[in-house]
């Protein structure tokens, strides 16, 4: 009998979590009537969860992650990583 074992590698497991945080956010921000992009950007330089609307828990959901974590997820998905 052969057993396979499946490998998981966890950091492009997160990266895949906090870029579906990212898209749920978006579609609140759009939703609610809001540029997704100024608010992103908002709140990415300052930190400030006021930018991300309440609705839909965007602002719980997005605060789980540091702007560090939120912006490597970002960058690394744009460069096909």
């Amino acid at each position: 009998m052969i057993e396979n074992t499946t490998i998981f590698n966890v950091n492009v497991l997160r990266q895949e979590l906090i870029m579906m945080t990212i898209n749920e956010v978006v579609l609140s921000l759009e939703k609610n009537g809001y540029n997704p992009t100024n608010q992103l950007i908002g709140y990415l330089l300052t930190n400030d969860l006021s930018y991300i609307t309440s609705k839909d828990n965007a602002r719980e959901k997005i605060s789980k992650y540091s702007r560090e974590e939120l912006l490597m997820a970002i960058i690394n998905g744009y460069m096909g990583r």
